[in-house]
């Protein structure tokens, strides 16, 4: 049986992933999707209702983003959110217009008290607008639920056709009733609000012992992703899987032994170590650009997965943990839109992929996975072990990567992480990690003058990875941070905290 579903088109708005997530907290399966994909091709997905997203364009901008009109008569809910209303508006036939004065930020919306939506919200609340067109006129059918002080016109809804327009952004915190609006469209929706870690766990192995009838390697990194993803394949095929360890010279300090250990001898999983440091240090020899640097890793890992696959009798699928922001983040969902960066498991694979991938991870978010591992019965300090990028320290090593600058980054790494544990903040931090910069400056240690790296330490906060604020470390922490690495780490001599976000600024510096 299919599950409930709603789909969010993506007409660019910076939270169009929380959408998607504030649903399937809601316990509703939700995906994004463009907003050009065919009604016929909607129709085929047996959806229980559609939101239109919010954007940063005008309906008058040339080249705005548009849905098919059609996509209103498929016979489901349709929630247009600020951009979406809008588009809703003028493709139905109402009369939209640029606002005078742009409305960004807090504001006052009061609910007519009679809108399906509002049912169970106070009568006046604060919520959160972002957009430059108003709305002078409801299209035909269509009736006002809601306004606020500078738009008379901020809730409409078309009862019959369960069509619906909000101006605000009820995905967002900063909209006090935004959590009853959303409950209250998926109960128009009919939606059975059962999705959970334990029915996905339970689809998911169906799925891929279908899809799965040969053997299985599974790219195995010893973070949290990989780790459940091995462990639903080996639910689904079991004996049939074996997992490969890629030592790529790229790893944290003592990685390698830590996996055996948790891997291997804990979660009892057939795993194969091949140490291909040398090959891949040999192909990354005077690399620079952060995208080359991906893309040959990429391949790198192909070719050692094929030479694994033939000794563990001649597997035909991969299996790997990628995520869906690995996939929002690797393609453009939206058209136009760019591609922020290549994953080594996403953009960084060859055309001819000699395996058929298996991704059963692939539709989630990373506090998701860890559900999911929980529910697998997955001990914490593999659900809680902060992410590490794919590509490894490759990325965290601006410039060229040696073998020196290496050993440099893997020691002031250490001493980061080290130090966030004992301070008990590493299961509330999202990430934190060090970065040595192409830097070199003056220092003074004792009499003699230094001239030595910079490592940059990054702390960020975060829910799904899609946005990150940095964390606010308290100082003392920060202090020993910086006194360890400068006294233990030799070849660095100054150590800097990125106070940057995400975005405009992306979590790795690669």
């Amino acid at each position: 049986m299919p599950r409930d579903t709603i789909a969010i088109l993506d007409f660019g708005s910076q939270y169009t992933q929380l959408i998607a997530r504030r649903l399937r907290e809601l316990k509703v399966y939700s995906e994004i999707l463009p907003p050009n994909l065919p009604p016929a091709a909607l129709a085929r997905r047996e959806l229980k209702g559609v939101v239109l997203s919010g954007g940063p364009d005008s309906v008058f901008d040339k080249g705005s983003p548009r849905c098919d009109p059609r996509v209103f008569g498929l016979g489901v809910p349709v929630l247009g959110i600020c951009y979406g209303m809008q588009l809703m508006s003028h493709q139905l036939g109402g009369r939209v217009q640029r606002s005078g004065k742009r409305e960004y930020g807090h504001a006052e919306f009061t609910s007519s008290g009679d809108g399906r939506l509002f049912r169970g919200v106070k009568a006046r609340s604060r919520v959160w607008m972002s957009h430059g067109d108003d709305i002078r006129q409801a299209p035909s059918g269509f009736r006002v639920v809601g306004s606020s002080g500078t738009n008379p016109i901020a809730a409409v809804e078309d009862a019959e056709r369960r069509l619906f327009g909000i101006l605000f952004h009820p995905e967002v915190v900063h909209s006090e009733e935004g959590g009853r609006v959303l409950v209250n469209f998926l109960e128009v929706c009919g939606c059975q609000r059962d999705w959970t870690a334990t029915s996905f766990v339970d689809e998911t192995v169906r799925r891929v012992s279908d899809q799965v009838r040969g053997r299985v390697i599974c790219a195995l990194s010893g973070g949290v992703d990989s780790a459940v993803a091995a462990l639903l394949v080996r639910r689904a095929v079991g004996s049939r899987l074996t997992c490969v360890f890629v030592d790529n010279g790229l790893l944290r300090k003592d990685e390698a032994a830590q996996v055996r250990r948790r891997f291997a001898d804990k979660l009892k999983l057939r795993i194969e170590f091949l140490d291909a440091s040398r090959r891949f240090l040999k192909r990354l020899a005077g690399v620079a650009d952060p995208e080359r640097k991906r893309k040959i890793i990429g391949r790198e890992f192909i070719a050692c997965f094929e030479s694994a696959a033939r000794r563990a009798g001649k597997a035909e699928f991969l299996a790997q943990g990628t995520l869906y922001p690995d996939v929002i983040e690797s393609t453009s969902v939206r058209g136009p839109s760019a591609v922020i960066k290549s994953h080594h498991n996403v953009g960084g694979l060859p055309r001819r992929l000699r395996f058929k991938l298996v991704e059963p991870l692939r539709e989630l978010f990373k506090d998701e996975v860890r559900a999911v591992g929980q529910a697998l019965g997955l001990d914490d300090e593999f659900v809680y072990r902060q992410p590490f990028p794919g590509p490894g320290l490759a990325v965290r090593v601006l410039g060229p990567v040696t073998r020196q600058r290496l050993d440099l980054l893997r020691a002031a790494d250490d001493v980061v992480v080290t130090e966030i544990k004992a301070a008990g903040l590493y299961r509330s931090l999202w990430q934190a990690f060090a970065v040595l910069l192409p830097v070199r400056s003056v220092g003074v240690m004792g009499d003699d003058r230094t001239y030595q790296y910079t490592v940059a330490v990054r702390a960020v906060d975060s829910a799904d990875g899609m946005t990150a604020d940095w964390a606010r470390l308290p100082e003392a922490v920060l202090a020993r941070i910086s006194s360890r690495i400068v006294n233990e780490v030799r070849g660095i001599n100054r150590v800097v905290y990125d106070i940057s976000s995400k975005p405009p600024s992306t979590i790795e510096w690669e």
